[in-house]
């Protein structure tokens, strides 16, 4: 009951264009980060999962895992089914946060380092800040914008120069998953404003089941797999921590916040990104680093305290 309150609540808080901080804005903000800090680590843990499944299979089985979770809420809670009117939108988060960018980015980190990779994370902010203002209506202040551009250019700037100037052929993928993720995370802000949070990605996840259980199926047939204890962690924390845990609290955090300023917090992404992967996957951490990860702390400290 206390979801639902607060969820018919939310409404009232006008996305992006508060003259003053909203109740909650606070809590939103640490909720948001938090989900940012699960998405940091959904490359390295797609890293791990690669060793042991095959690209499809580890697609199609962790949103299997995530809809367990989320199914098994609903049905404890006895949440009743989304209005029809929400349909459409659930879709769209479903095509873009549990399909398509799952999808696209694994099948880029076939042949994609994950510092390379987190350049789809670092033009992830404003691309979704721009579907945001073209679907939800939202008119961010300029000095939003000047700092938002400030703080994608430092991280593209970043991960071009690391990668050596030079494009992949995983670039394809990684620019595809940029484009539906940020369609997902407007939609998914939008409905999170009417809904709770874990019921968005709880109802998007079990929209997608008729594509993902057969998907398994015909996959795991097809693909070898080998169980170690890498790939079954990687699948574990993609499934239940970025794919189900991770957006619920970020799409909490997205309502009580709004969509411009939370998703200028996924800045810092690419850089926790980096740090696991040193820490996880034994990557050689740039020097550049330090001054990137201090440029962009500026600009979100920027981003969140503009008016819309």
């Amino acid at each position: 009951m206390r979801a639902q309150s607060s969820a018919t609540a939310s409404p009232r808080i006008a996305v992006g264009a508060a003259s003053t901080t909203p109740p909650g804005a606070s809590f939103g903000t640490v909720l948001a980060a938090l989900g940012v800090v699960a998405f940091s680590l959904t490359f390295p843990a797609t890293a791990w999962g690669l060793e042991g499944f095959g690209p499809w299979s580890l697609i199609a089985v962790r949103s299997i895992l995530a809809a367990a979770v989320a199914g098994a809420c609903l049905v404890a809670l006895r949440v009743a089914p989304p209005e029809r009117r929400h349909w459409l939108g659930l879709a769209v988060v479903g095509a873009g946060v549990v399909l398509g960018f799952p999808l696209l980015t694994t099948l880029a980190l076939q042949t994609s380092t994950t510092a390379h990779a987190a350049v789809v994370v670092g033009l992830l902010p404003l691309t979704t800040a721009l579907l945001s203002a073209l679907r939800v209506g939202t008119r961010p202040s300029r000095t939003f914008w000047i700092a938002a551009l400030a703080g994608a250019a430092a991280v593209i700037a970043f991960t071009v120069q690391q990668s050596g100037g030079a494009l992949t052929s995983a670039d394809a993928y990684l620019f595809g998953a940029l484009l539906v993720c940020a369609a997902g995370y407007t939609e998914g802000g939008r409905l999170a404003r009417q809904m709770p949070g874990w019921q968005v990605i709880g109802w998007a996840l079990m929209l997608c089941l008729p594509l993902t259980v057969p998907m398994a199926a015909v996959a795991l047939s097809f693909e070898p797999v080998h169980l170690t204890a890498h790939s079954v962690t990687g699948l574990l924390w993609v499934a239940i921590g970025s794919q189900f845990l991770g957006l619920v609290v970020w799409y909490r955090g997205m309502a009580a916040i709004g969509i411009p300023k939370a998703s200028q917090l996924q800045l810092a992404q690419p850089l926790l990104t980096l740090v696991w992967s040193v820490l996880l996957l034994g990557e050689h951490l740039p020097v550049a680093a330090p001054l990137t990860a201090a440029a962009v702390l500026v600009c979100i400290a920027v981003t969140q305290r503009a008016r819309g």
